[in-house]
């Protein structure tokens, strides 16, 4: 195989690869409607630590807490918003991966969009200056100075 092949086996390889999920099999619910519902809840919960990934993915020891909280919530007979609404009631809406669009939320949800239209706005501007102060005929002084070193060097 050559070189090519062997990358682009690589590559199949790991884009047919799903997820490596964080989930022990200790953690697992017996009942395969209720662990798919605590799965459900795992991946829309930030993990603390990580920040960047649900509890569902993340192996530390804070969102293996939180992913046995949520299951024994749900054993415990709450409902998906209840579960969620206990969570964030514990740890603030940070908690959320995806958090509500409150005003408190905005500047979260608002603030790439704002950076991109200023940035967008800088970039325009720019521009329109560059072209604005395109080259300047020389006068009258500078002519003579330019024929002057002209023929000079001849």
């Amino acid at each position: 195989m050559n070189m090519r092949g062997a990358l682009l086996a690589l590559l199949l390889f790991f884009a047919a690869a799903g997820p490596a999920f964080a989930v022990e099999p200790s953690e697992k619910l017996a009942d395969p409607v209720l662990e798919a519902r605590a799965r459900e809840i795992s991946r829309e919960l930030r993990c603390l630590v990580c920040q960047n990934q649900s509890i569902d993915d993340s192996d530390a020891d804070l969102a293996r807490d939180l992913r046995r909280l949520v299951r024994d919530r749900i054993v415990a007979g709450d409902t998906d918003e209840q579960v969620l609404d206990f969570i964030v009631e514990r740890y603030g809406q940070f908690v959320l991966l995806r958090p509500p669009f409150e005003p408190v939320t905005w500047a979260l949800w608002l603030g790439p969009l704002a950076i991109l239209l200023i940035g967008g706005a800088g970039i325009v501007l720019v521009f329109r200056g560059r072209r604005a102060s395109g080259p300047q005929p020389l006068d009258s002084e500078e002519k003579s100075r330019v024929d002057r070193l002209l023929s000079d060097n001849e």
